[in-house]
């Protein structure tokens, strides 16, 4: 063989497997960008359907449908709470541990695995938080409505993720890899925000239930329990727990998610060795006698099979693969079905220039967009990171003006600020104006920005 013809074999051969080890990163995003930006549609759907019924004559339904009350008795023990509330204290809980899987992936094998890589979408994250945060306390200081600071901060991955669907090849790949990272780490910190400043008090019996919890998941962890039912009877335990202690019970869901193993116990590479024994295995038996499925030699080869899959599958990975479709076209929609049906009417349209609705279309329109260019612009000026592949200032600008779109979290953390109070339909109106003018914006800006095109790897 000739130098030349070695030397590009070599070549070749280091081209595949870079490209085998970037398909590990890139198709797990492919297949959740895909997810969620059609699961954004079906959420934007549920959250119109709302807001025309909230609104319809028939409004007495719905708000009859919000406060349907449901029970859950063990011996004497009796939890009660209305719809709305097993909705946004119970599923969502489901929807965390889904967040909670995305941000160990992400920071194990994903964009945030890599530091320099990770630095950009961390920076603008934390900006993107603090500069909302700032302006609605500025709107807010010493006032009633102080305590919905929280409110501007959050990030809808899946409207964003819609959004920036709409716009298909104009918007080069490392941009989207870019705002799911940026949103996972947001999502991060709104759930700290909702441990930390969100939980009215704490009863120590709950959390020494948490605490035993804790340690069981460690312990199944350590043990490489890799049953997806183990880590849900325990997730349901930790929730009881965090429901007993004040805390709010949603973030047992994302503690639950941190221990679920991202190990393999095989090598994914001797699969395939596996499967052809076996299928050599079941062809040599239906050559010595008549094909019977429920002939045990078969049973056990294909037993065998299945559990070499399983083996070289990390639980994480197949638990996300199983509970994200519920979560995009389940849970979600429902969440923005009981959630987002804001009476329109002349009161509430009026408090819409007072303190706490501006505080917060500000902070998602404009102090979304300002702290995650801002931060972004000092993290690649300094060299801390560097611009995704392909992007250019304004594309990044118009990304982060999608980022606004604050809906799913922002409903949340309302419903937790101002619980009860009339503050509460204020924020979901102004949540809702915030992020549609957030997005006209970010899509505006997008739609007027020359197309890009990622360098041919060749």
């Amino acid at each position: 063989m000739k130098p030349d013809d070695l030397a590009r074999d070599e070549e070749l051969l280091e081209r595949t497997t870079a490209e085998r080890a970037g398909d590990r990163v890139v198709r797990p995003f492919q297949l959740f960008a895909q997810r969620q930006a059609s699961g954004g549609l079906v959420l934007l759907g549920c959250a119109i359907l709302a807001l025309a019924w909230a609104n319809s004559p028939w409004a007495w339904a719905y708000e009859q449908m919000l406060h349907v009350p449901l029970s859950i008795a063990l011996g004497d023990q009796v939890l009660r709470l209305d719809l709305r509330h097993w909705i946004n204290d119970g599923l969502m809980a489901i929807f965390f541990f889904g967040v909670g899987l995305e941000i160990k992936r992400e920071f194990l094998v994903g964009e945030l695995a890599e530091r320099r890589k990770a630095m950009l979408p961390i920076v603008a994250a934390v900006g993107g938080m603090v500069i909302p945060a700032l302006i609605y306390a500025g709107f807010n200081f010493n006032g009633p409505g102080a305590k919905g600071w929280g409110i501007p901060m959050a990030t809808d991955i899946a409207f964003a993720l819609g959004a920036l669907a709409v716009l298909g090849s104009r918007i080069p790949d490392a941009l989207k890899v870019f705002l799911v990272a940026l949103a996972i780490v947001d999502d991060l910190g709104a759930l700290l925000v909702i441990a930390i400043f969100y939980t009215v008090s704490i009863d120590w019996r709950g959390v020494a239930v948490i605490a035993a919890v804790l340690l069981a998941l460690w312990v199944a962890n350590r043990f490489g329990a890799r049953r997806g039912s183990i880590y849900l009877l325990l997730g349901l335990g930790l929730w009881a727990g965090f429901f007993m202690s004040g805390l709010h019970a949603t973030l047992a869901g994302v503690l639950t998610a941190l221990f679920v193993p991202a190990r393999v116990k095989i090598v994914p590479d001797a699969v395939p060795k596996v499967i052809r024994r076996g299928a050599d295995d079941i062809e040599a038996q239906a050559l010595d006698s008549e094909p019977d499925a429920m002939d045990p030699d078969r049973v056990a080869v294909i037993g065998a099979i299945g559990g070499s899959l399983d083996a070289a599958t990390a639980p994480l990975q197949r638990i996300e693969h199983m509970v994200q479709p519920w979560i995009t076209y389940g849970i979600l929609p429902i969440f923005g079905l009981f959630n987002a049906g804001v009476v329109i009417d002349a009161g509430v349209l009026r408090t819409l220039p007072t303190a706490v609705p501006l505080g917060i279309m500000v902070g998602l329109v404009l102090g979304k967009s300002i702290g995650i260019s801002l931060a972004s612009w000092l993290a690649v000026k300094t060299g801390l990171a560097a611009l995704p592949e392909g992007t250019t200032w304004r594309l990044l600008i118009g990304t982060a003006f999608l980022a606004g779109i604050g809906f799913t979290m922002a409903l949340f953390i309302s419903g937790l600020a101002f619980a009860d109070t009339h503050f509460e339909r204020e924020a979901q109106l102004a949540i809702l104006v915030g992020s549609l003018l957030a997005a006209a914006v970010g899509i505006g800006i997008l739609l007027t920005s020359k197309p890009t095109q990622a360098p041919d790897p060749q």
